[in-house]
């Protein structure tokens, strides 16, 4: 690896670094506000009939499912922390690739801010409620997820459809 290959790469981690504080600030700035003004209070309608602040503690995973199992939940997200450093650190640096880098640095912030939420306070803050469809209660963190998750899906389909455009995942034989 020559210097300028080397900053380049670590300015790559740096950025990347930023963005996902950037946006696990704003996921766990919303649910200290929500901690602070909705906890104990009743719903706010933002929307009647649409749109509510609702508090919710969130013991289990998406869904319910793994209620109380903090420590599955834990190592869970460990894999998915180091699945995430395995394929970043390989995704190439070039505008081609910028998309899909973006799609899994928003990605890994919605985990790591449910992943917060569990270590810290052993539930997750939901607090986002429409009503007129009965959608369980999400948070920001999980929009992140969500949203990432089918941003992948459409690359994959519609932008990354060559087997070459995953040569940088393959393990390289000497």
């Amino acid at each position: 690896m020559t210097a300028v290959s080397s900053v380049s790469s670590c300015m790559h981690w740096i950025r990347g670094c930023i963005i996902i504080l950037l946006l696990t600030i704003l996921d766990q700035g919303s649910k200290s506000l929500v901690l602070a003004q909705l906890k104990d209070y009743p719903d706010i309608s933002l929307i009647p009939g649409v749109l509510q602040l609702r508090y919710l503690e969130n013991r289990g995973m998406a869904f319910g499912l793994f209620e109380g199992k903090i420590p599955v939940f834990v190592i869970l997200c460990l894999l998915f922390f180091g699945v995430f450093i395995y394929v970043y650190a390989r995704i190439p640096k070039n505008r081609y690739y910028l998309p899909l880098s973006v799609t899994a640095l928003v990605m890994v912030s919605g985990a790591l801010g449910n992943f917060i939420d569990r270590v810290c306070r052993g539930y997750v803050v939901d607090f986002i409620y429409f009503s007129l469809i009965d959608f369980p209660v999400f948070n920001i963190a999980d929009m992140y997820v969500v949203c990432s998750g089918i941003l992948l899906v459409m690359l994959v389909c519609f932008r990354y459809k060559n087997d070459e455009d995953y040569d940088f995942l393959r393990i390289k034989k000497d």
